[in-house]
């Protein structure tokens, strides 16, 4: 950092954070993170103990995420941030966040009402973990090298929060991680908004085993249920192709279908990727799948600190 560079250093008695600002950059500990920071736990096993808390990892994991800093230039901006901050603080070296990393459990900020039933919307998208750049791909095609991870998020729909995260390899369907997507959630669920990938039995069965309904456009030429399979959660399926069917059976049907469902919620979960993929790349640094999926938490843990901030309001406006 250049030393011509002005440091203001503000402390807020009301909120009780010390603050760092430079330019519109405003850095903060928060009182239970600086308390929390040094692991003062003691197993009783063989071997040094652990000298830094998950909070403070994951802490380094976030500042990484959102400034783009390889492991070595993470510690030197996490160290001048606590020299700047005067806290009686130590830094984690790069070597340490790399091996705590791996079995980390990262945790998404709550940012939902305790008891608060939500509406949840699904999708899936893929971060690129190597391989070539889109100009040689489109110019002479896909190599066997190029691969990618794919990352199943579930978003509230009223406070825009990820309250869900699976990461997976680029060759699990979108159905096959519904469950776990969903078990992850504490809050109670009242409804699930999808894509066509989630229109399965399964993924019915399983929005009925959390008392929800699940709002997935049917296949193109869908059937209904025969009376001899007939399930109660299949209920909510039949009534969507019943209605396409009364509307025409058409492109235009589904389209009038989807606007009486409500199921155009489901783009608010792709603002979410298109907000993931802006502010901290569509590529993963890690390289172990273990280390990718922390990664992947801890974008999504500083997406939500963010959107708690505060979200734009958009309306429209008389011309």
């Amino acid at each position: 950092m250049s030393k011509k560079a002005c440091y203001r250093i503000r402390n807020w008695s009301k909120y009780n954070e010390a603050l760092v600002k430079r330019g519109s950059i405003t850095f903060w500990f928060s009182d239970d993170a600086i308390k929390s920071w040094e692991s003062r736990e003691r197993t009783g096993l063989r071997g040094r103990p652990q000298a830094y808390t998950d909070v403070a990892i994951q802490c380094m994991l976030m500042i990484r995420s959102v400034f783009h800093l390889p492991l070595r230039g993470l510690e030197g901006f996490t160290s001048s941030l606590i020299t700047m901050l005067n806290l009686d603080l130590s830094c984690p070296d790069y070597t340490t966040v790399c091996k705590r990393c791996k079995s980390l459990n990262i945790r998404l900020p709550k940012l939902v009402k305790p008891g608060q039933k939500l509406h949840v919307l699904v999708d899936s998208s893929g971060f690129k973990i190597y391989g070539e750049g889109e100009w040689k791909t489109r110019k002479h095609g896909i190599s066997k090298r190029r691969t990618w991870r794919k990352l199943h998020i579930a978003v509230c729909a009223e406070t825009q929060s990820i309250v869900g995260a699976v990461l997976t390899t680029n060759d699990i369907s979108d159905s096959q991680v519904f469950a776990p997507l969903l078990d992850g959630i504490d809050s109670p669920i009242d409804s699930v908004y999808g894509d066509g990938a989630y229109d399965a039995v399964d993924c019915y069965d399983i929005c009925d085993s959390h008392n929800a309904r699940l709002i997935a456009p049917p296949r193109r030429g869908a059937k209904k249920s025969s009376s001899d399979t007939l399930y109660g959660f299949l209920a909510y399926r039949d009534q969507a192709i019943s209605m396409i069917e009364k509307l025409g059976g058409d492109e235009t049907a589904r389209k009038e279908w989807k606007k009486r469902s409500g199921y155009h919620k489901r783009s608010l979960v792709e603002t979410q990727f298109f907000r993931l993929k802006t502010i901290f790349g569509s590529n993963l640094r890690s390289r172990m799948f273990d280390n990718q999926a922390v990664e992947s938490f801890a974008r999504c843990a500083a997406l939500n600190m963010m959107t708690g901030l505060g979200m734009p309001q958009s309306y429209k406006v008389p011309i």
